[in-house]
């Protein structure tokens, strides 16, 4: 998911859409909808139509007390291991080694048999890279040891990791704890027992990009903690529940909104789920709060959806590497992300082993 929609992205996608999906050039700037006031390092909000500021406020201040005796230390940014090489017969994406990031292309990427495909393979590869990092996460271990193995995992199968190098995101995966939403950068600290973290993995393979990021467990987790987790997991399936061709794409908003309102938790705004296959970010800009944004899903149309959920203030802060994005008062955060490909039947998960 990186960069999707970070709020310091401003440039459009650096080159055309070839291949076996469909799409056009940007002609809108990221930051049109997304926008950071740099003296204020936050990240400034585009507030659903139907759920009220004082409505927030609310459950804000009910989650509050709830996460107050948690036992989790204020993340700090610790050190960055050198940028990790690629092989030079491995292909990459074009953005790779350029510092202006992308930003979400227009049009839907709709596939062809062989693109199709294409996708179903970067998908499983993801997810099997996604499944086996799960696997390392244990107390002692640092986020920038889960990066390397993820790193070598996906060079391996003769796939480039797609977040090294989008925008200058220095890393290949994207591991996220406790307070931060996403976009944090594998670094020197080391997961402590009761953490929890999410990890982004999106691979690029034969030329198409599978996204996925599931949150796990370090040790022995706080029950508070396993619940936010649990229901956001949950808030995803349900989201993908009702995908089907002709389907709104504004229903996802509703439901994990929906979701995320019965267990009183509080739902981000600004990073989104997005179109995917061989641009890694595209059009549909996927809502996942309640909206009234038009656009329908197509027969063989690829996107993401990727809710992110807090257990207090959902304000973001970015911190001065202008990427990791956190609670704005210390709050759990978790995520789950799926790729999904819309079929004549409804739905496939390309990214579930």
């Amino acid at each position: 998911m990186v960069g999707a929609a970070a709020a310091t992205l401003r440039p459009r996608l650096l080159s055309p859409f070839v291949g076996h999906c469909s799409y056009h050039r940007s002609k809108q700037p990221l930051h049109h909808l997304f926008r950071h006031n740099p003296g204020h390092k936050h990240i400034s909000m585009r507030l659903s139509r139907t759920f009220t500021g004082i409505t927030n406020l609310l459950f804000n201040r009910r989650n509050t007390d709830e996460f107050q005796d948690m036992k989790h230390k204020r993340l700090k940014p610790g050190k960055l291991s050198p940028k990790r090489l690629v092989p030079d017969h491995i292909p990459k994406p074009p953005y790779v080694d350029s510092m202006k990031p992308p930003g979400i292309s227009s049009g839907a990427q709709v596939h062809d048999e062989k693109g199709i495909e294409c996708m179903r393979a970067a998908g499983n590869l993801a997810a099997r890279v996604l499944q086996y990092a799960g696997t390392l996460v244990k107390p002692g271990i640092t986020t920038d040891a889960i990066d390397e193995e993820v790193h070598k995992m996906i060079i391996d199968n003769g796939a480039y990791p797609s977040p090294l190098g989008y925008g200058g995101f220095p890393k290949s995966v994207c591991t996220s704890v406790n307070e931060c939403i996403c976009h944090g950068i594998p670094d020197s600290r080391e997961l402590e027992e009761g953490d929890i973290i999410n990890i982004d993995v999106t691979v690029y393979l034969n030329g198409y990009h599978g996204d996925t990021s599931a949150s796990f467990f370090c040790g022995d987790v706080d029950d508070k903690a396993k619940n936010l987790v649990q229901v956001t997991k949950e808030s995803l399936y349900k989201a993908i529940s009702v995908c089907a061709p002709g389907v709104e794409f504004n229903k996802i908003g509703k439901i994990i909104n929906d979701y995320a309102d019965e267990h009183g938790y509080g739902v981000v705004e600004q990073f989104v789920g997005h179109g995917v296959g061989r641009v890694f970010h595209s059009d549909p800009v996927i809502l996942h709060y309640r909206n009234n944004e038009r656009g329908r899903m197509m027969l063989n149309q690829t996107f993401t959806i990727e809710p992110m959920l807090t257990m207090g203030s959902i304000h973001p802060i970015m911190w001065d590497d202008n990427w990791t994005v956190v609670t704005e008062d210390g709050s759990l955060s978790a995520q789950f992300e799926h790729t999904l490909l819309i079929t004549e039947n409804g739905v496939e998960i390309l990214t579930q082993c």
